[in-house]
């Protein structure tokens, strides 16, 4: 009988384990199915004012789509001067990316830090980027709130694309381009599918 009890006890013992070390292991799962990266390079190409490409040490090429902002697509007024501005401000220098994900075209989407400044935030203060409201939830309370106050300075002071009397936002302008709509004063892109995300 006692050798019962102790059996039971085993048992039930192996049975918490298991439970504790499933319980762990789907943690695990949990904490590493959440993507986040930093990555270190050269950036070698603009695509437009808020998609970059950087070379790691490895020699390997990362699109990064800048966090928490959305710039005017390329045919779109103030595209250029949104692809200049950035271009200014990182091409060809190092960069610190913070990416806390992918999105479905395969892009990391993160933090562009060149010399301790936010690059992101940046365009936003020059007035050639909107802060992106749609993902700002996945952005830091404080850079939720820092990002919108310098939108609207930028507004108020008439700087860069806030100089339009009426700027269009990216995404309605993708919207408007995939609807088939005249768009004044841009063309709207030859490739749909390039139009679902910024």
């Amino acid at each position: 009988m006692a050798n019962m009890k102790a059996l039971g006890r085993i048992v039930t013992i192996q049975a918490m384990r298991r439970v504790l070390c499933t319980s762990l292991a789907s943690g695990v799962l949990f904490v590493s199915s959440a993507w986040s990266e930093t990555i270190r390079g050269k950036v070698v190409a603009i695509a437009d004012g808020d998609t970059i490409t950087v070379l790691d040490a490895q020699r390997v090429q990362h699109k990064i789509r800048l966090a928490g902002i959305d710039a005017p697509e390329k045919k779109q007024a103030f595209g250029q001067r949104a692809k200049e501005h950035i271009s200014a401000l990182v091409f060809s220098r190092s960069v610190d990316v913070d990416a806390e994900k992918k999105d479905r075209y395969g892009r990391a989407v993160g933090k562009v830090m060149v010399d301790g400044q936010d690059v992101n935030l940046a365009m936003v203060v020059a007035g050639f980027a909107w802060h992106y409201k749609r993902y700002e939830r996945e952005q830091s309370a404080s850079d939720r709130q820092i990002y919108s106050r310098a939108e609207e300075d930028s507004r108020q002071a008439r700087r860069g694309l806030w100089q339009d009397t009426d700027p269009m936002a990216p995404w309605d302008w993708r919207k408007a381009s995939r609807n088939g709509k005249r768009l004044t004063g841009a063309q709207p892109h030859e490739s749909s599918s390039m139009l679902e995300e910024p």
